[in-house]
């Protein structure tokens, strides 16, 4: 009788198998792009929709200069600034690690380069990249190119530069910082 049972319970979990599989064939995944994108929203069922943060980083990095970095997401100290990569951007460095993951199916090269000693952060404890005024001094360590889905690590104390022949969206984690900026009631859902 345990293997009657046995093969019943095989046969249902095919057949959930199968009509998961049938369901998932149904859902179509759409990947984003500055250029095409839906903007989306929040659909609240019993509440108000503006006790809840919504934004798009496309539409955010559609309206954005190159390499303005708009906050979209925060926690504490901690943020996600969307990018609009777009030309060659400034030199930056951080006195923390950061990461950038490319949104788009543009690439963009990350150029790294060691500082020099005059260059270093005044401040090792300060938060949020900081825009280096002058080329950095320091040996090249090379340069990384992202494609959509693919992230790089920016690490502390070394100079990063941005590279993109067409516009793109680039997601930043890292503190807040003097180069963040917000702008919740242009980028958040009100409605």
């Amino acid at each position: 009788m345990a293997h009657r049972s046995f093969k019943i319970r095989v046969l249902m979990g095919l057949h959930q198998v199968f009509l998961q599989n049938k369901l998932m064939s149904q859902i179509l995944t759409r990947f984003g792009s500055l250029e095409d994108y839906e903007k989306g929203r929040v659909e609240a069922i019993s509440d108000d929709v503006k006790h809840y943060a919504f934004s798009n980083c496309y539409d955010i990095a559609k309206r954005a200069k190159p390499y303005e970095r708009v906050v979209f997401g925060i926690n504490q100290i901690y943020v996600l600034e969307v990018v609009r990569a777009e030309g060659v951007s400034p030199w930056y460095h951080c006195a923390h690690d950061e990461f950038v993951l490319n949104m788009d199916n543009k690439a963009v090269e990350v150029h790294l380069m060691e500082l020099s000693s005059g260059q270093r952060m005044v401040d090792p404890e300060k938060n949020g990249a900081v825009l280096l005024h002058d080329e950095p001094l320091g040996k090249k360590m090379g340069w990384i190119k992202i494609g959509r889905g693919h992230q790089a690590m920016l690490p502390k104390n070394r100079a990063y530069q941005f590279r993109a022949v067409e516009a793109s969206v680039l997601i930043i984690q890292t503190c807040k910082g003097e180069l963040s900026v917000e702008r919740w009631a242009e980028i958040c859902q009100t409605h």
